[in-house]
Formats: C-alpha cells, sequence, structure tokens
C-alpha cells in the first residue's frame, strides 16, 4: 500500500516538516544522531539534516525512501535511509540522541515494543518527539488508520515510555494540513520525553 501511495506524482504528505516536529525540534540535542520512524517520503528528516542533525530514516517502502534521497539532494543535505520493518528493525541500544515518530501507527502489540525499543535506544538525555492520532480521529476522518487498535493515549503512551521523563504530553485537536492526506481539524498526541542523564 506505501509503494502505491508513495509511487503517486508529487508527495503525498507535502515537502514541508510537520508542525509539531519544526515547533519542538530545539528539545533535541545540537547536531546529534537522529532516528526517524516512518520516514516515508523525507520531509522530516530533509528539515533536521538542514539544521545540522545526522538523520537516519527507516521506513518499510523502498520508494518512499527514494523520494527522500531525492528530496535531500535538492536541498542539499543527505539522510541516511533504511528500508525495513519495524517489526524486525533494531534499534540498538544508547545508539541515538533522539528518536522521532510523526504518524507512525502500527497494531498496538508492536507499538508497546517498538516503543519500549525506543526507551533502550536513545543515549542519556536523549530525547523522543512524537506525535499521532488518538481514537477520537475516528470522527474527523481527516488523516490516519481506520483502525482502532494503530490509534493511540497519551496513557498507553506515558505507559510504553516507562524510563523516559515526560516534558510534553498532550491530547488536542489542531489542524493539521500536510499534503493530499492529511487536511483538516484532527485529534492528535503529542509527546516529547527526555531519557534521564544519568
Amino acid at each position: 500500500m506505501w509503494d502505491q501511495r508513495y509511487a503517486e506524482p508529487g508527495f503525498a504528505y507535502g515537502t514541508e516538516p510537520n508542525d509539531f516536529l519544526a515547533a519542538s525540534v530545539g528539545h533535541l540535542p545540537a547536531h546529534g544522531e537522529i532516528l526517524s520512524l516512518a520516514e516515508g517520503e523525507g520531509r522530516n528528516g530533509v528539515f533536521l539534516a538542514q539544521r545540522g542533525f545526522r538523520v537516519t530514516g527507516v521506513d518499510g517502502s523502498a520508494v518512499g525512501l527514494a523520494k527522500a534521497r531525492t528530496l535531500a539532494a535538492e536541498r542539499g543535505v543527505t539522510i541516511q535511509t533504511v528500508v525495513a520493518d519495524l517489526a524486525d528493525f533494531d534499534l540498538g541500544v544508547a545508539r541515538w540522541d533522539g528518536v522521532v515518530s510523526i504518524w507512525c501507527h502500527t497494531p498496538s502489540q508492536l507499538r508497546a515494543r517498538l516503543h519500549r525499543g525506543v526507551t533502550l535506544a536513545l543515549r542519556p538525555g536523549g530525547v523522543f518527539i512524537l506525535e499521532a492520532y488518538t481514537p477520537r480521529q475516528l470522527e474527523y476522518q481527516t488523516g490516519g488508520p481506520r483502525n482502532v487498535d494503530m490509534l493511540m493515549t497519551l496513557d498507553a503512551v506515558r505507559a510504553e515510555l516507562a524510563g523516559l521523563e515526560l516534558i510534553h504530553g498532550e491530547e488536542k485537536l489542531r489542524e493539521v494540513h500536510e499534503g493530499a492526506h492529511h487536511g483538516g481539524l484532527s485529534a492528535v498526541l503529542q509527546v516529547i520525553a527526555r531519557k534521564p542523564a544519568g
């Protein structure tokens, strides 16, 4: 499905970064190594690379990541890309200064495992930034999965990130306008969490 979507002309979700990521980028350790989950066509990874971060984007779609590399080249930066299923991807241990999860929706069982992996994969002082849709998004249908098991609540994500300090956690309604597939009032979860420095 994702290869088909990303094979469409243009960029499915646009070429500008996610608003919440752009507003939160100052929380990431400067010039750090950042892992971007479900990177897709590269808009978030390229934004981070333009700000001096060393970015690795992982996604299951080789088509999306090829467009990500093209976008990076057009903007004069480079990002590393890894084609992988997040069910099998090894995030490593104390490997990253930051992990970014923007609209990375997986079944809840995999998500819980992935978030435990994020906690291990962050270096001390490392930061996790997430924006996702909540179950209330099913009322709006302005983007995101139609399967409630793939949607997130603050309580669930807080529990999955045990070991990280929550800097910001909020469920809210906001306007999301990103390409052809995210457009309009949306029910979202926003999280910024940090691994204790020692």
